[in-house]
């Protein structure tokens, strides 16, 4: 039996794989131990380090402002670089040189910089050229350096998400009638949103995680910052790093789980009821309203 991609293993191929198989487990098991055993030696399973996270304070002094600084973070430059990204993705596929190279260059300068650059750069225009507080000057630089960097890099997936559909579907368009911004609003975004959306959410799970940055290096009063107060509080170092990586994995968890059950909703609700596009519906598209299918009564143009 074989597939596109590779053919079936044989009977001594199956054997090498579960050998394999076993050994790697067995040294991942190895690991696991070595771990937990060398942190066992120095004490940092005892009660007293991990206590603080049974109880409200910890919580509600360090962790659950860190946690709601970093979601704050994490929204504000999601809610902006998802639009600013696409926009810059559909303008490097003008027709309008005079409106794909300057989006060609924004796109390609950001997403050349480091992050982090962006991060700090943006804090010293705050701190020198406005009139934005101390205090939320981390914030405004955090969420600029985010935005800037994540929308160049989802330019590039919404282009590479509308160049990966087959050109048919924009000549179709082209060839009832639809103009390109019609046929790029109407077949183009609604087909590629699907196929772009794994690397959109890798994208934002990027976005999470990079807030981090502005707490090591601005003084953000994110997840991790808050952490590292603390730690020197509770003198717990590493069960702090335990409890916020796993409250980073829970976060990213959801994100991923909310994605996939959208993923899934987009494709059953994109699934053809056999209806046909109608002369009616073809003027509605060119006046500016979409029409439903098969309103014309099934007649083919």
């Amino acid at each position: 039996m074989t597939s596109v991609l590779y053919d079936a293993p044989g009977p001594r191929a199956k054997r090498r794989n579960v050998i394999l198989s076993v050994v790697f487990f067995a040294v991942l098991a190895y690991a696991l131990w070595w771990a937990y055993k060398a942190m066992d030696d120095k004490g940092q399973w005892a009660w007293s380090l991990w206590k603080p996270f049974t109880e409200g304070n910890a919580w509600t002094t360090y962790l659950l402002p860190g946690l709601a600084n970093t979601l704050k973070a994490s929204a504000l430059s999601m809610i902006i670089a998802l639009p600013l990204g696409a926009v810059l993705g559909i303008a490097r596929m003008s027709d309008h040189w005079w409106v794909r190279a300057p989006a060609a260059v924004i796109v390609e300068f950001f997403r050349a910089i480091p992050v982090l650059l962006l991060m700090l750069f943006a804090n010293e225009f705050f701190a020198r050229s406005t009139d934005v507080s101390s205090d939320d000057r981390p914030l405004y630089a955090v969420v600029t350096g985010l935005v800037l960097y994540n929308a160049s890099v989802l330019a590039e997936i919404v282009r590479a998400g509308i160049l990966s559909l087959p050109k048919g579907q924009a000549e179709a368009g082209y060839a009832i009638g639809l103009r390109k911004s019609q046929a790029m609003k109407s077949i183009l975004l609604p087909q590629a949103v699907t196929a772009m959306l794994p690397a959109i959410v890798s994208q934002l799970v990027v976005i999470v995680k990079d807030t981090a940055l502005g707490g090591v290096m601005l003084g953000f009063t994110e997840l991790l910052n808050s952490r590292g107060t603390l730690a020197a509080n509770y003198a717990n170092v590493i069960p702090s790093f335990i409890v916020v990586a796993i409250i980073f994995i829970v976060l990213n968890f959801i994100l991923t789980s909310f994605a996939s059950w959208l993923e899934v909703k987009l494709r059953s609700s994109k699934r053809s009821t056999g209806a046909v596009l109608g002369a009616d519906d073809v003027d509605d598209l060119n006046a500016g309203e979409v029409g439903a299918p098969g309103a014309g009564g099934g007649k083919t143009v």
